[in-house]
């Protein structure tokens, strides 16, 4: 036996596609949006709260700094005045009045 090997056109069709899928859903969490590695000085925040991304992973919630100072690992200012520490851009700030700027 020298492999699998589809046997007819259509068969080699639905494997290059199945093949192609499953590369684009692996690329696209590649390239998904990461926040910086550090994470905020929880003493310069108005919150500790956190919720669970898309991902699975758990983030900070936008809060507001202290300090007045961009925190540690936010990568958004909101129009509210708070910072967001997405790691994703869709959805950041959304309950924020959107993005004020990116960091």
């Amino acid at each position: 036996m020298k492999g699998i090997r589809p046997k007819t056109a259509a068969c080699r069709v639905s494997v290059a596609a199945a093949l192609f899928v499953a590369l684009s859903l692996s690329m696209s969490a590649a390239l998904a949006y990461v926040s910086p590695g550090t994470t905020p000085n929880e003493a310069d925040l108005s919150n500790h709260n956190t919720y669970t991304n898309r991902d699975g992973n758990a983030v900070h919630a936008p809060a507001r700094s202290l300090s007045g100072k961009a925190p540690d690992g936010a990568t958004a200012r909101c129009r509210d005045g708070t910072y967001s520490f997405s790691r994703h851009h869709s959805g950041t700030c959304s309950r924020h009045g959107g993005v004020a700027s990116w960091l």
